[in-house]
C-alpha cells in the first residue's frame, strides 16, 4: 500500500507499507540521496514475513518533495521526518533499520525518541562525532578508493538518463567491494526502477548539502537502552569494520553481527544473511 504523508509545511513524503499487516512495524531508513525503492524487494519480502514493513522516500528523493534549494533543511530534520511518518501511520513504536546516512538518523532517533523504538539496527554507517571513551571524531579512512573520490566530485553533474544510470551502476560497483560478486544488470534494473518511480533521473545531492549542525552527540550514545544491533560490513569502503566496531562500543549492550563479504551496497548475495540477522534481533527484542 502506497500513500503520501505530510511531515512539515509543504513537505510530503512517499511511503509504502508491505508484509504482514498484523506484524510489528519495521521502518527502513535509506542512506543519502537514495530513494526508499533502493531497499531490495527481496529484503522487504523477507522482513515482511514477520513484520509490517515501511519504506519511504527521504526528502529530495523519489516521489517525495524536492525543494532543498528553496526550503533547505538540516540532516537532523530528516530524523524528525521518520517520526512524522510513524505518526501519520498511527504507529506508536517500531523497529528501525538504517543504512549509511540512515544509520545516522537512527542514532538521532535513539537519542531523541527512544520511546518510539522497539529496536534499532545500523549498518554501513559511523558513530556520531564524540562517541567512544576519548570522545574523538572517528578517524577518516585513508584508503578510500580514488575512483570513488573522483565519482563523488561529479555527483550532481547534469547527465542524460542513460549516462546517469551508468554513473550509478559504476558507483554501486565500487561500493559493493570485491568479495561479493557484482551483477551490473541487477543494479541497472534497480536504478531504472528508481528513476521510473521518481519520474526524474537527476541528483541534486541535497543531503550532501544539508546542514550537519547538531550531530556531535556521540557521547550520548552510552545512555542508549533500546536493543541495538550493529552489522559489520567487512568490505565497506566508506565505513570499514573499525567504524562499525566503534559504533558498537559506543552503545552500551549493542549486539554485533558480521555479514561476510558485505560492502556498502545490498546485492542479492547479502540480502538473505542481512534479513536473517535483522529478524533474529527483532525477535529477541520483542520478547
Amino acid at each position: 500500500m502506497e500513500t503520501i504523508v505530510e511531515v512539515a509545511p509543504d513537505v510530503r513524503l512517499w511511503v509504502e507499507e508491505a508484509g504482514r499487516a498484523d506484524g510489528s512495524p519495521l521502518l527502513l531508513i535509506m542512506g543519502a540521496n537514495a530513494s526508499g525503492r533502493t531497499w531490495p524487494d527481496d529484503l522487504v519480502r523477507a522482513l515482511g514475513e514477520r513484520h509490517r514493513v515501511i519504506r519511504y522516500d527521504l526528502r529530495d528523493t523519489g516521489r517525495s518533495t524536492w525543494a532543498f534549494d528553496v526550503q533547505p533543511y538540516a540532516v537532523r530534520d530528516l530524523a524528525d521526518d521518520a517520526v512524522a511518518v510513524l505518526d501519520a501511520l498511527g504507529i506508536a513504536r517500531a523497529h528501525v533499520v538504517g543504512m549509511s546516512m540512515g544509520g545516522t538518523l537512527v542514532q538521532l532517533l535513539l537519542l531523541d525518541h527512544p520511546d518510539r523504538l522497539l529496536s534499532a539496527t545500523l549498518f554501513a554507517t559511523a558513530a556520531l562525532e564524540g562517541a567512544g571513551p576519548d570522545g574523538a571524531a572517528p578517524a577518516a579512512s585513508t584508503d578510500t578508493d580514488p575512483r570513488l573520490l573522483e565519482l563523488w566530485q561529479h555527483l550532481a553533474d547534469p547527465r542524460d538518463r542513460d549516462a546517469e544510470v551508468a554513473w550509478r551502476v559504476e558507483h554501486w560497483r565500487l561500493l559493493n567491494g570485491a568479495d561479493v560478486p557484482f551483477d551490473a544488470e541487477e543494479f541497472r534494473l534497480m536504478e531504472e526502477q528508481v528513476i521510473d518511480h521518481a519520474g526524474r533521473h537527476d541528483n541534486t545531492a541535497a543531503h550532501a548539502r544539508a546542514d550537519q549542525a547538531g550531530l556531535a552527540r556521540g557521547a550520548e550514545l552510552a545512555q542508549v537502552t533500546v536493543p541495538t544491533l550493529v552489522v559489520v560490513a567487512p568490505n565497506d569502503p566508506i565505513n570499514p569494520p573499525p567504524a562499525a566496531l566503534r559504533l558498537a562500543e559506543a552503545i552500551s549492550g549493542a549486539t554485533v553481527v558480521t555479514v561476510p563479504g558485505m560492502g556498502h551496497a545490498l546485492p542479492s548475495a547479502v540480502v538473505g544473511p542481512l534479513a536473517a540477522a535483522v529478524l533474529v534481533h527483532t525477535s529477541v527484542s520483542s520478547r
